[in-house]
């Protein structure tokens, strides 16, 4: 069934206003972040205006609801990713998250299934945005292990001629994009993931441009920990999701210490919580998880599948509306066969800093530049590119005004 965007839209108090002199808000930047329904900010304004209080801390009525609402939250994610409750870790985003297990893993004692060094390798992909590069770049140095990755093919897809040389017996960790925040590109894990564990390693998923935009079941994916930010998918900002096996998690240790993660504590030493609440020291972001939780179930209400083939219809209505214009390449598969809802091009003659100006003079939302993956950028031997990122509120009228606005700029550029 099409979705119904003139309704959906009605659902966005942010598409009511007018920007740049009275224009139409075209909101094409997605990747970055969504823009949020009224479920969800009413969601964290009731949280505070009625029910604020420290979750798990405290026997009073605020206390228990807060704790009610925060544990229903979690309920609610892993039923959104087909997991069981204990296996959900609420971070700050997923940024923290991928920082989390690499440090966790910086902790792990000789003979744990976790401990890393310099008889290990780390493989990661060409592809992946700086927040799955640099903690891997980062424990590699620390651990003395060597960092390997996959390289891209030319159509923009993962590499995967020399997977027998990179994926070995020494790999301790492989951590992989399952969609581009560039590219596009949605990576078939399937023969990454069987490798890996054949060789024993333990492999990470980034699902920050995948969980909110198609179906993602973490025990049909088969990885071991996957990861993905709220305010991607709808929610707030401030908030992420760590999935993890249960057992994983049980055996990995924490990395952020303080109240609420623990067992026992003496002067001298301490023990840990069970997963998850082993991985949530402090006083959680309690009404940012609410909103989260309101988020999935507004998406859910709308149907992940319909919203996936929307956007697939939005894709190829994109391509081929840049097709027709001429010195544009794009950067990324040109087809929608396993591909998301955002396309990054150039356009020859015109810096994709200049060109995301002049479409914001018009009212038009792009993101330009490396889009925090400088390797993939350098690889693909450009600067920078201006990318369209697309999800449920947006239509063919967003895209035709994309259109017209390049159009508009290779006139005003003298292009």
């Amino acid at each position: 069934m099409a979705l119904n965007v003139t309704e959906i839209r009605k659902d966005f108090p942010i598409f009511l206003r007018k920007i740049r002199d009275g224009k139409r808000l075209v909101y094409l930047d997605n990747g970055a972040t969504s823009q949020k329904p009224q479920v969800v900010i009413d969601a964290e304004i009731d949280f505070y205006r009625l029910n604020n209080a420290a979750a798990h801390r405290g026997a009073h009525q605020l206390a228990e609801e807060a704790t009610e609402l925060f544990e229903s939250a979690r309920q609610s994610v892993a039923e959104f990713l087909g997991a069981k409750a204990e296996e959900i870790v609420f971070t700050k985003g997923a940024t923290e998250s991928l920082n989390l297990l690499a440090y966790s893993f910086s902790n792990a004692e000789p003979g744990s299934r976790f401990f890393i060094g310099p008889e290990h390798t780390i493989v990661v992909s060409e592809m992946e945005h700086h927040a799955n590069l640099i903690p891997w770049q980062q424990l590699a140095k620390r651990s003395g292990a060597e960092l390997k990755w996959f390289g891209i093919t030319p159509d923009g897809r993962i590499d995967l001629s020399n997977i027998e040389d990179l994926i070995t017996d020494k790999t301790k960790i492989v951590a992989i994009t399952q969609q581009s925040n560039v590219l596009g590109t949605i990576n078939n894990l399937d023969l990454i993931i069987s490798k890996a564990h054949a060789v024993g390693a333990i492999v990470i998923v980034d699902a920050c441009q995948s969980v909110p935009h198609l179906a993602v079941d973490v025990r049909k994916l088969g990885a071991d920990f996957l990861t993905f930010s709220g305010h991607k998918a709808l929610g707030p900002t401030g908030v992420g999701v760590l999935w993890g096996s249960y057992d994983l998690l049980n055996e990995l240790p924490p990395f952020l210490f303080g109240g609420s993660m623990i067992e026992n504590v003496t002067m001298t030493d301490a023990t840990w919580a069970e997963a998850p609440k082993r991985f949530e020291a402090g006083v959680p972001n309690m009404a940012q998880v609410v909103g989260l939780a309101a988020a999935l179930k507004y998406l859910q209400g709308i149907g992940m599948d319909e919203i996936h083939e929307h956007e697939k219809k939005l894709t190829q209505y994109l391509l081929d509306g840049l097709a027709k214009i001429e010195d544009i390449s794009i950067v990324g598969p040109l087809d929608i066969s396993l591909r998301g809802a955002t396309v990054s091009f150039t356009v020859d003659g015109i810096h994709p800093h200049d060109l995301g100006q002049f479409l914001d003079n018009a009212g038009i939302a792009v993101r330009t530049g490396h889009h925090c993956a400088w390797p993939l950028t350098r690889a693909l031997g450009v600067p920078a590119t201006t990318r369209a990122s697309m999800y449920l509120y947006n239509d063919e009228s967003d895209l035709d005004a994309l259109i017209r606005g390049i159009i508009d700029a290779k006139k005003y550029f003298g292009q």
